[in-house]
């Protein structure tokens, strides 16, 4: 039977976010509720508290919803490949059975770009765009989705695009900017010649850029010269929620 709303759970290196999705608007029905990350990010913590995130949506009395989950890692058939700011016990774990163990239900088990992306396309920046759109996400590293004529290909990693020698997150992603204490100007060379790269290799129709600093786009994203149209995200905090949610109710 059809549900109109889902349950999505974002999984991060600091925080835990959940909250119940409408799914044919893309609103929260529900406050958004967080946990800190355990520290370390060990699996046994991360799916305790997940389950303790978890049990604050149940309700005895009413429908058990479907469960979408977002994770910072390459996720292959329910297996964990990576592992981001989280503990590298993770990689060649069979996470989404693991989840769904400690929750006691079926999950739809994502990795947390993709899901960014996926709610753009339901809900957001690339709702009704043909062709081929690249979410990229700017934070700790540089997420990617790949969305064609909004079908989901999952797991590209194009923040591990070498370009110039170089881990294209380590010198572009957020952290890079923070990190070397780079003005906006010099950030944004860094980002033309990645987005540069990106743009000859796959053509793409639309970029949408994501993560937190998505919300400063005007001190960047005017900086670009592309041939692609280049917006900023329309969900930023909660599509990690929204995308999950959304593909857990398909």
């Amino acid at each position: 039977m059809a549900t109109s709303h889902a349950i999505g759970i974002d999984i991060g290196g600091t925080g835990i976010k959940a909250a119940v999705v409408d799914l044919a608007t893309g609103d929260l029905v529900s406050d958004r509720r967080k946990l800190a990350t355990p520290e370390g990010g060990r699996p046994a913590d991360i799916l305790k508290a997940t389950r303790e995130l978890l049990a604050e949506f149940d309700d005895p009395a009413g429908p058990r919803l479907p469960i979408g989950v977002c994770f910072p890692a390459i996720v292959k058939r329910g297996h964990t490949l990576s592992a981001a700011n989280i503990s590298d016990e993770w990689i060649g774990l069979p996470a989404e059975q693991m989840f769904e163990q400690e929750l006691g239900r079926d999950i739809h088990f994502i990795n947390d770009a993709d899901a960014a992306g996926y709610a753009e396309t339901r809900f957001g920046a690339a709702k009704g765009v043909d062709g081929l759109v690249i979410l990229t996400t700017l934070g700790t590293g540089i997420g990617s989705a790949f969305l064609y004529d909004g079908v989901l290909i999952p797991n590209t990693e194009l923040g591990h695009l070498e370009i110039d020698g170089h881990d294209a997150e380590r010198r572009a992603a957020y952290s890079a900017m923070e990190r070397e204490s780079l003005s906006w100007e010099d950030w944004a060379e860094r980002l033309q010649r990645y987005y540069s790269v990106v743009e000859f290799l796959f053509s793409p129709d639309l970029f949408i850029v994501g993560g937190g600093v998505s919300k400063h786009q005007e001190h960047f994203l005017p900086l670009l010269d592309l041939k692609t149209p280049i917006v900023p995200a329309v969900h930023r905090n909660n599509a990690g929620i929204l995308g999950a949610a959304s593909l857990a109710s398909r």
